[in-house]
């Protein structure tokens, strides 16, 4: 049975890698809440919330993580030539509320619904009130065509959902985010194709929390 924890608890309350299951691969803990305090202190430990509508709050650490080094982006050729194209326009946090609802809404295959719930959408807006939050955004004609939105600490930034309404939008996103000055990795919790095809590879988690610790 994994540790519940309760609201009143302090932040750091059954918080902990070590107690990560290995099936489901990485549950720490469940319940909590969502506060700005809490959220911090789990992304600082290399945990992060994850539940569908209707669960309790599942805490979540898994092992390999999926990850992505900045320098070792892969572009395809399609996406060097719309890099090069250039008709489009990039902005950071100016539009924060539109993409993580695109994120909720965008329909993904396999996949029979959304975990970015309520909740969830206002604890995100609550990180992003407070500094922590940030989404990377794409436009062309002045229409929000991808973007993605996640927590930066130091260096680190977690990815937490991407989508897309065009061809590359999030792609772009994405790109973008990894020529970022202050970015030195991107959390990306776990893999899918996409991200596998753009350079994303899995690590040890002990190897992501050693990480975390020097850039945060």
């Amino acid at each position: 049975m994994i540790p519940i924890i309760y609201c009143a608890d302090s932040v750091d309350k059954h918080m902990d890698i070590k107690l990560a299951l290995r099936n489901p691969n990485g549950l720490i803990s469940c319940g909590g809440d969502l506060s700005v305090s809490r959220l911090i202190y789990a992304y600082q430990h290399g945990i992060f919330p994850w539940f569908n509508e209707g669960e309790p709050i599942l805490w979540w650490s898994p092992d390999p993580r999926c990850i992505i080094y900045p320098d070792n982006l892969h572009l395809s050729k399609s996406l060097k030539k719309t890099i090069k194209k250039a008709d489009y326009e990039y902005k950071i946090d100016q539009n924060f509320n539109n993409v993580i609802h695109a994120c909720a809404h965008i329909k993904r295959k396999n996949d029979g619904g959304t975990w970015i719930n309520q909740d969830m959408i206002s604890a995100y807006k609550e990180l992003y009130n407070k500094g922590y939050a940030h989404s990377h955004e794409i436009y062309q004609n002045k229409k929000l065509i991808g973007g993605l939105y996640g927590v930066q600490l130091g260096s680190l930034f977690c990815g937490e959902s991407m989508f897309s309404h065009k061809t590359d939008g999030s792609k772009l996103s994405l790109y973008h985010l990894c020529k970022h000055p202050t970015i030195k990795l991107i959390d990306c919790q776990v893999p899918n194709s996409h991200l596998i095809s753009m350079g994303a590879l899995n690590i040890k988690r002990a190897m992501f929390i050693e990480i975390i610790k020097k850039i945060i």
